[in-house]
């Protein structure tokens, strides 16, 4: 059933503008969540619409009618739960400005979700990626930075591209990240990472340089590099280093993590490192170090 074709009226569309307003500026969200919060309820909006609902007067049952719309149309749980998640968020806007009285998302229970563990990368696939890059061509020489930065303090790649020269202190060897919420946190770099930093600034970084910017990881015309440009350079080095495991934004983050904890890291440590601000999320990847153990067991014990 589509929804695409359907006008939304002025209050409808002031309604959603009021509720990313709101996402900015009091809970400062990046500009990727508030446009994804938009999309969402631009097609919610739409489906309301076309079933001549209101969105100020909706009840249980037509939440719960929108998203078996959307298992109809074979949209996945992860999608479908992130979807009425943002409409969780966008009720209860309304129900704290007080344009409603009820919630209807309130007792609707969310799509149950696959269970997943991030795809990891081995240390030796990690360690072809990294030597990949060609350092004597400026670009690439960005790139080895930007590689190790990422794989030796498990930064979000939007988190990588976004960095200053005013958040990195070699001296320390730190960088200092603002993440999801506007959330400071301090991350080690490790000493190759900070190494690799030093020789880019020196000797990369004011060839590629055509204006005055504090920006860390230039683009090619001397701005902050998007998340999607640099993830097609991550593909590129993982053709030429022969690297074949299937890979994702977050792969150098998920093998940080993983590696970490594999090597005996604390769990509470690399929450911190991650910047996520519940335990829960970081717990996959004693799964995932689980599952690693027992794949080698099973392969190597006698008698697995």
């Amino acid at each position: 059933m589509a929804t695409t074709s359907v006008a939304l009226t002025d209050d409808t569309q002031q309604l959603i503008d009021s509720f990313t307003d709101y996402l900015w500026l009091e809970q400062g969200r990046s500009e990727n969540t508030i446009a994804a919060y938009r999309r969402d309820l631009v097609q919610f909006a739409q489906y309301v619409t076309q079933q001549q609902w209101q969105l100020l007067t909706l009840r249980k049952d037509e939440v719960v009618n929108y998203i078996a719309h959307l298992y109809d149309r074979k949209i996945g749980a992860r999608s479908a739960a992130r979807k009425l998640s943002c409409l969780r968020k966008f009720y209860q806007f309304l129900l704290v400005t007080q344009q409603i009285s009820h919630d209807p998302c309130a007792n609707v229970d969310s799509p149950k979700q696959p269970k997943s563990l991030p795809k990891i990368l081995s240390e030796a696939d990690v360690d072809a990626l990294l030597d990949a890059p060609n350092t004597e061509d400026n670009i690439e020489c960005r790139d080895k930075a930007m590689l190790e930065l990422l794989y030796a303090s498990g930064l979000r790649v939007t988190e990588l591209v976004s960095l200053t020269m005013e958040q990195i202190n070699l001296n320390h060897g730190v960088v200092r990240v603002t993440g999801k919420g506007d959330k400071e946190r301090l991350v080690p770099m490790g000493e190759l990472a900070s190494e690799w930093i030093s020789y880019y600034i020196k000797y990369a970084r004011p060839n590629i340089a055509k204006q005055q910017t504090s920006v860390l990881f230039l683009s090619n015309r001397s701005q902050q590099m998007t998340r999607q440009t640099f993830w097609h350079r991550i593909k590129y080095y993982a053709l030429k280093a022969g690297v074949t495991a299937d890979l994702s934004p977050h792969t150098l983050r998920h093998a940080f993590a993983t590696h970490l904890v594999n090597h005996g890291a604390d769990l509470r440590v690399v929450q911190s490192l991650l910047g996520h601000s519940d335990l829960s999320t970081t717990q996959i990847y004693t799964h995932v170090a689980k599952e690693r153990l027992q794949q080698v067991h099973a392969k190597h014990h006698p008698r697995a």
